[in-house]
């Protein structure tokens, strides 16, 4: 034992490890241990009043700010109208100084006290700050809330209210163009990240009294704001009320986008495809508004939220609508056919060839044969090798910055796709249908529906396999009924056509422009509903 003893202090087998290690049984547990989620801890609603007594604010806001350590706090005391003890509480960098300065500070030690007494929240709100927005509270809650925004809250001794002053000044872009929804026609203008900029892009083109914006705070800790855009009396009530519901039930510490929120308040969670429509161009939502869906604006994110949505809204683009009828009539066509052959043709072709011979030429067939006389892999494997090569080589495209993605992705097609082919590692057969299949893909205008469809494409590569076209077929039609058992806040995804309404124009077809009661809406695709 003592030779144990010896070599265990030697190699300090007795010594404590020195570096941080987080125990299970203290607070802030990662959420791999145990297999265990996080989950967010449900706000309590905080139901005090804005206290009469300064002091007690004051100590309120360091308590909850962190006062003593966070510097952003910015707590100016100063004497209002030159007799009463006065707070203004506000975060350094979310508030405008000169404002401050200017609107609230000056005007209120230089006015005059009231005769007569009365509320001095009141007498400040109408005879003192000169601000466009400005209101008063009693409840606490509200007066963290405004701070956190970027207002600045004012708290006056002896007041049972606060006074909340809009000030909000922190630096922010300038209104940017659209990348991922670019088209050679029709406007260039994309939602912003700050919420007041992207709802003043949307009333510039829906100038209407009856465009709703109703403003809600959502999440469990950290409330973040977003607004439901609507047309008040041309909405759907129970549309309006069930995304509500959906948007009440949300409870989680952070939400960085609409995509982010689009998940959370969907039918179908483990669906391929979206049941949202996210946009970047206001044009796009404001057509949507107009058609009677809803619209919701995140802050902190440049894009839109279109519920409810269908398969044809996805396929669309604004410029169907922007192009002459015929123009616009022949890039749906072109659109649509180029979506069918990216989910179609591989599996097809493989299905051919595997099962179905006699149905090729002579011409046809030989050349597949001479193109894999040196090829190892089998078709199916290599097939499905190209396509995920093919999703491999994109993804590194976009991911990699600026310019940089492009010369990416064109090193990867050329130079990956030649060498393939000198290394008898794959045919010509097979690259020029996965090449056409890449095309087509890239036509389908949302993105989360192209990831969609390079998983069913696969699915159907590995049905074609197994049953020839009998397998392709099931495939389809089982594609389709999951399609149409598919809603999207109560509206079929395949509508107007499963179930079959009253439709006013052809999908492959655009629609004319004039005359009609309503907007066109070519942008959503849903001119029935």
């Amino acid at each position: 034992m003592k030779i144990l003893d010896t070599i265990g202090r030697k190699l300090r087998f007795d010594e404590p490890d020195g570096r941080f290690e987080l125990l299970e049984t203290e607070r802030g547990e990662p959420s791999f241990f145990h297999g265990q989620k996080s989950r967010p801890t449900p706000q309590t609603p905080d139901y005090r009043a804005v206290p009469k007594s300064l002091k007690e604010s004051l100590r309120r806001l360091e308590g909850a700010f962190f006062g003593e350590i966070n510097t952003d706090l910015i707590l100016r005391d100063f004497r209002f109208c030159g007799a009463v003890n006065a707070l203004a509480a506000f975060l350094n960098g979310m508030a405008d100084g000169t404002e401050i300065s200017d609107f609230i500070l000056k005007r209120a030690m230089e006015c005059p006290l009231p005769q007569g007494g009365g509320e001095l929240a009141d007498y400040a709100l109408r005879e003192v700050f000169s601000l466009q927005e400005a209101e008063k509270t009693d409840r606490w809650a509200q007066v963290e809330a405004a701070i956190l925004e970027g207002r600045t809250a004012v708290l006056l001794e002896g007041a049972r209210e606060a006074v909340l002053l809009d000030t909000r000044g922190y630096a922010c872009r300038g209104v940017g163009t659209a990348e991922n929804e670019s088209t050679v026609v029709g406007p260039r203008e994309a939602f912003h990240e700050n919420l007041r900029i992207s709802i003043t892009l949307l009333r510039r083109i829906v100038r209407r009294a009856d465009l709703v914006c109703e403003f809600r705070d959502i999440g469990s800790k950290n409330n973040v704001k977003l607004a439901l855009c609507y047309l008040g009396g041309v909405c759907s009530e129970s549309l309006l009320l069930e995304v509500k519901k959906r948007l009440d039930q949300v409870q989680t510490d952070l939400l960085l986008s609409a995509g982010t929120l689009g998940q959370r308040i969907e039918d179908r969670p483990w669906s391929p495809v979206p049941q949202t429509l996210l946009t970047e161009r206001p044009d796009r939502a404001a057509a949507a508004v107009m058609a009677g869906k809803v619209v919701i604006l995140v802050e902190g994110s440049p894009q839109a939220l279109i519920l409810p949505v269908t398969l044809s809204a996805l396929l669309l683009t604004p410029e169907d609508s922007y192009l002459r009828r015929p123009a616009g009539s022949i890039l749906r066509f072109v659109r649509l056919f180029g979506a069918a052959v990216s989910v179609l043709m591989p599996a097809y072709f493989l299905a051919l060839a595997y099962h179905h011979q006699g149905l090729l030429s002579s011409d046809i067939l030989s050349t597949v044969v001479a193109s894999r006389k040196l090829v190892f892999l089998p078709m199916g494997a290599e097939m499905v090798f190209l396509l995920l090569v093919f999703q491999l080589v994109r993804e590194a495209g976009v991911r990699v910055p600026g310019t940089v993605g492009q010369t990416v992705g064109i090193i990867g097609g050329l130079i990956l796709g030649q060498a393939a082919v000198s290394a008898n590692f794959v045919s010509t057969v097979a690259l020029i249908i996965v090449a056409l299949t890449g095309l087509g893909n890239f036509v389908i205008p949302n993105y989360d529906l192209q990831i969609a469809v390079a998983g069913y494409r696969v699915a159907l590569c590995l049905l074609a396999l197994s049953g020839g076209l009998l397998g392709l077929s099931c495939g389809i039609m089982a594609v389709l009924v999951l399609l149409a058992d598919q809603k999207s806040f109560g509206v079929p995804f395949l509508a107007p056509y499963a179930p079959k309404t009253v439709v006013r124009e052809l999908l492959f077809f655009r629609g004319d422009v004039q005359g009609q009661g309503r907007p066109h809406d070519d942008m959503n695709g849903e001119a029935a509903l």
